[in-house]
């Protein structure tokens, strides 16, 4: 990664060295939340994430060749819940590489336990901040897609600045991607889809595929059981495919 010519890497006054958008304005991907480990999602963290999850090592380039064994599109997932659907993807979609980022450790240790009874060889686990991994680690135009499903809304007003999809997030992921990359987000709030797509709709070099309306569920994409809840309670799902120019 070329911090030189990276936009996104401000720099200090009388220094040269970078400092990152999550450095400065605190922005992360996540809010931690305390969870209990059943016994199976234990057993699979401490014995799978040496096999199955990627270390976070600041600065230094994530070589997604090396890690998976092959060339193949790299999709990116930010916050992947529990990992089921994640899973299905991955199952549905062998002929691309898997990075699936989240710090809250039963998801870890639910998705590791996924990834061995499906036999997938094409996802890995990042267990930790994606802003801070996508800043420190993920050279520009070297992702195929970003998925962001059923993020926080935060909806009360005083908690907006919290949500994931606000800009300089959005510059820094439209950065990662490669041309014709894609950026995948899904919600079950109104308010928070429409913020999402004006959000992306002013973000530079991405373009909403969609532009006279919302993008379709695409057939690769599982109805999970909290999409179904929200179906039930009347909550419309909501979906933006925008693309790198």
């Amino acid at each position: 990664m070329d911090d030189e010519t990276d936009p996104l890497k401000p720099r200090r006054p009388g220094s040269t060295d970078p400092v990152g958008i999550a450095a400065r304005r605190g922005i992360r991907s996540y809010v931690l939340r305390a969870g209990r480990m059943t016994d199976l999602q234990r057993s699979s963290f401490e014995t799978l994430s040496a096999r199955w999850c990627v270390p976070f090592r600041p600065g230094e380039s994530f070589a997604a060749e090396s890690t998976f064994g092959r060339t193949a599109p790299l999709v990116v997932e930010i916050g992947f819940g529990m990992g089921v659907a994640t899973a299905q993807i991955a199952a549905a979609l062998p002929d691309r590489n898997f990075l699936g980022i989240e710090v809250h450790t039963p998801g870890v240790g639910k998705l590791l336990s996924e990834i061995e009874s499906r036999g997938l060889s094409n996802l890995r686990i990042l267990h930790h901040d994606a802003v801070e991994f996508l800043e420190s680690c993920v050279p520009s135009r070297s992702v195929s897609g970003f998925h962001i499903f059923f993020p926080d809304p935060w909806p009360k007003k005083r908690h907006h600045k919290r949500r994931l999809i606000q800009r300089p997030l959005t510059d820094l992921l439209a950065s990662r991607l490669e041309p014709g990359g894609y950026l995948y987000f899904v919600t079950d709030w109104e308010e928070y889809a429409l913020w999402a797509r004006d959000v992306l709709d002013s973000t530079p070099g991405l373009a909403n595929r969609f532009p006279q309306g919302w993008a379709d569920r695409t057939p690769w994409r599982p109805v999970t059981k909290f999409e179904r809840r929200a179906l039930t309670e009347g909550r419309a799902i909501r979906e933006l495919w925008f693309e790198k120019a």
